[in-house]
This record gives structure tokens, C-alpha cells and sequence, in this order.
């Protein structure tokens, strides 16, 4: 064959493939899209799998539940682009006193159709408690690579965190930049900020609305030796604590039923807790950490109703790491990934699809 003849042939096949990348892609986005609407038809809280416990290094138990692949929901196996893809496992990390199971309607879409691992945060959930010393935001960063060791030993990871899972994300590429373009492929980075947060913002939902209006942290730290109290307190508030949930964690008119739902975790999450991680939000300074996420695609998210990490911190987030992108939710609040889950899932999509892109090259 003449060397013009093998130019040809070589372009030929990569065309090929390229074209066999595009239809999977297109397939795998109709998958996705067709799953539209089945977190809404799906009981909040009943998205469960096998669980794993995962050791941190001061010896917690975490409670990690892994959602598997599922080849025919996928198309089954075969081509080279389509494993590339279908390897990514990605880490869903959930927010201050909520849990796993804030990610339902991501949950719901993804199931099946990518490798997905969801956990506790120490203390939160199943997982748990912690030792006071030990509820900072670097162990948490500390655990995050514990769960990717343990539950994604081996392939492409992406990581997406909302709030404190964001935080979460920023602290282990402070420890570990070296992942980010390794193992780590993509980041999403939900509600979130890397510093400069008022802590008392952050820890006023999950008070009493008289103890919130005269909230300090020394209020706090005197509350933490009540919090029997304080959780009998919340207990019988409960309707001034679901006034308090709407108007803080959303920013829109949501089903009744959202709003339930995060309530019920907050509920769940007893104030010892609360406080535990209380001082670690005030001293939080990785704004110049940021930078080691340029290597992989980055997807930055929030609600412009935002009153817990207002949008600016995204924005932010957004200048300091180059090649991100920005999804601003007009009218949103903090648990924007309910709120307005349908925009997150697509922004997610997308970032799924530049992360393959980056295995595709590697």
C-alpha cells in the first residue's frame, strides 16, 4: 500500500471511531434523557444498594453504598469508546447535616447507566460519629481518599460535592494535587466554596429561630453541651424548623415535599454534630489551593438565590481555576441539585462527557 494509501486508511479509522464515540454518546445521552422525571416518581430515601463499609484512618466506619453498571442498560459491551466511558465511576460527596441521600435525583437518573458511589460523611447518616478533634474539614479530605481507594481502586474517578462535600473535594486536592489529571478526571463543585464563609450563616437553619436570631460561637460551643436540649427543641419546633428550611435552603416555591425532605435530614442530624463541625467553616482558607483542578474538566454550579454559599463564592471558584465552567441557576437556592435538578443533571452530563474526553486521550 502506498504511504498516501495508509495516511488515508489511518484517517479513515479514526474517523470511524470518532463517529462510533458520537453515536454511543448521542445513545447514552437519550438514556439519560429518557430517565427524566423517575426521581420524582421514586419515595425520597429509598435509593439503596449493598453497602460497604469503609475504614477511615483514625479507624471510623463510613457507610459507602456503590451503584453499579448496568451493561444493558448501557448497550451492553464492545467498542474501545464505549468502554472509555463507561469505566468513569463518579463520587457523589453530600453536604453539611444532610446525607447520601440528597443526591436523589441524580441518583435516580444515573442509576444504571454510569458507576456510582455514594456515602456518609463521618458523623452524618449511617456513617459514624466522629471525635470532636477529628471534625475538620482536612479529615474529611482524608476520608474522601480512603472511599476512592477502597470503593474505586482501580479506573477514572470523577468527584462531585455539594456544600460541605465541595469543600470536601477542595480539601483532597489540597493533600493530593497529583490525582487531579491521574485518577481524578473531572470535578463538579455544587453550592460550594473554598473559604471566606460566615460560619453562623452556614449553622442557622439548624437552630431553634430564637436560639438563630442570637447565634455566636460561643452560643454555640455552650449549646453543644445541651444538645440533648437543643434536639428536644428542634423536635417540637418542627414547624418553625420547616419555615426555616424553606426560606433558607431553596430559593424558589418547591413541592412541599423538598422541603420535607431536607428537614428530615437536618432533623436527623443531632446538634452535637452541629457544633462538632461548627468552627471548621470560619477557618477555612484553600482559595489558593484551587488551581490543581485546571488539569481535568470542572463544572461549578449554584443558585443565585444561594443564602448559605452566596453565588459570588462560585464565581470565585470560577476565576481561580482556569478552563472551568459556570452554571448559574437564576432564582435558586442551596440545595439547588433539587431545586433545580433537571439543569444540574444536564450540567452533570456534560461534565461526564469531557471527562470521557480526557480518557479518550490518555
Amino acid at each position: 500500500m502506498s504511504r498516501t494509501g495508509r495516511v488515508l486508511g489511518v484517517a479513515a479509522g479514526a474517523a470511524g471511531l470518532a463517529a462510533g464515540a458520537t453515536a454511543w454518546r448521542v445513545a447514552h445521552r437519550r438514556r439519560i434523557i429518557a430517565r427524566r422525571g423517575v426521581g420524582d416518581m421514586t419515595p425520597f430515601g429509598s435509593l439503596r444498594s449493598q453497602p460497604l463499609t469503609v475504614v477511615a484512618d483514625d479507624g471510623l466506619p463510613l457507610h459507602v453504598e456503590i451503584d453499579e453498571l448496568d451493561p444493558e442498560a448501557v448497550g451492553g459491551k464492545g467498542a474501545r469508546a464505549r468502554r472509555r466511558h463507561t469505566e468513569l465511576t463518579v463520587v457523589f460527596v453530600h453536604g453539611y447535616a444532610l446525607n447520601q441521600d440528597s443526591w436523589h435525583f441524580q441518583r435516580a437518573a444515573y442509576r444504571g447507566l454510569v458507576r456510582a458511589v455514594y456515602y456518609d460523611q463521618r458523623s452524618h447518616g449511617r456513617s459514624g460519629r466522629s471525635a470532636e478533634e477529628h471534625a475538620t474539614i482536612e479529615q474529611l479530605g482524608h476520608d474522601l481518599l480512603r472511599v476512592i481507594d477502597q470503593a474505586v481502586p482501580d479506573g477514572p474517578v470523577v468527584l462531585v460535592g455539594h456544600s460541605m462535600g465541595g469543600m470536601t473535594i477542595v480539601a483532597l486536592a489540597e493533600q493530593h494535587p497529583e490525582l487531579f489529571g491521574d485518577r481524578v478526571v473531572g470535578v463538579g463543585l455544587i453550592a460550594t466554596t473554598a473559604g471566606g464563609i460566615d460560619p453562623h450563616r452556614v449553622v442557622v437553619p439548624l437552630l431553634p429561630s430564637t436560639i438563630a436570631g442570637q447565634l455566636a460561637g460561643r452560643l454555640v460551643a455552650t449549646l453543644a453541651r445541651r444538645h440533648r436540649t437543643v434536639d428536644r427543641f428542634r423536635k417540637i419546633g418542627r414547624s418553625v424548623a420547616l419555615v426555616a428550611t424553606d426560606g433558607l435552603a431553596f430559593g424558589d416555591a418547591v413541592p412541599a415535599r423538598y422541603v420535607e425532605f431536607v428537614d428530615q435530614m437536618l432533623s436527623a442530624t443531632p446538634f452535637g454534630v452541629v457544633a462538632d463541625f461548627f468552627p471548621t467553616f470560619g477557618t477555612l482558607d484553600k482559595f489558593e489551593t484551587v488551581s490543581a483542578m485546571s488539569e481535568v474538566p470542572v463544572a461549578i454550579i449554584c443558585g443565585t438565590r444561594d443564602k448559605l454559599t452566596p453565588i459570588e463564592h462560585s464565581r470565585r471558584l470560577h476565576e481561580l481555576i482556569p478552563g472551568s465552567t459556570l452554571l448559574e441557576c437564576e432564582g435558586a437556592g442551596h440545595m439547588v441539585m433539587l431545586e433545580r435538578h433537571d439543569q444540574v443533571n444536564a450540567e452533570l452530563d456534560q461534565l461526564l462527557a469531557a471527562a470521557g474526553d480526557l480518557v479518550d486521550q490518555k
